[in-house]
């Protein structure tokens, strides 16, 4: 390897330990929230976590003005969608009571901010049925 390469390489990964030491604790919760895991015993949104993060960093040069908290959240929540239909079932937690696509919505729209239609073209689905599943899981949510 070049030292051309070698500095930019350790370069790369200074600023990406930057962005995980100021960014994990947030996408922790979001993956919590998403497993439905209690805070204090989380395996499964560590290692959902661990996956989105590692994905993140192998696309880290290629991010170019991408915001690298987005890229990292939509990991996050395309890895919880691809496994969650048959293993992520509710555990408790805050959002135990939901299904995983519930809780996926829950999380990126109320819980991240994501807007309805960056959440549909995620999910594959039109907006209004986004809307619907957000407005019927935050009524369960309250009655529960």
């Amino acid at each position: 390897m070049r030292p051309r390469q070698a500095r930019q390489q350790v370069l790369h990964a200074r600023e990406f330990e930057s962005f995980v030491a100021g960014a994990a604790g947030r996408l922790l919760h979001a993956a919590t929230l998403l497993t439905a895991e209690p805070p204090d015993a989380n395996p499964c949104a560590r290692r959902l976590l661990t996956d989105a993060l590692a994905r993140t960093y192998a696309d880290w040069d290629r991010l170019r003005g991408e915001d690298p908290y987005d890229r990292a959240r939509q990991e996050l929540a395309a890895r919880f969608a691809r496994s969650a239909w048959r293993a992520h079932r509710g555990r408790g937690g805050v959002l135990g009571a939901l299904g995983p696509q519930e809780r996926l919505v829950v999380v990126l729209r109320l819980g991240e901010g994501v807007a309805e239609e960056q959440v549909a073209a995620l999910l594959g689905l039109p907006a209004e049925r986004v809307r619907a599943i957000c407005a019927r899981s935050v009524a369960e949510l309250v009655r529960s």
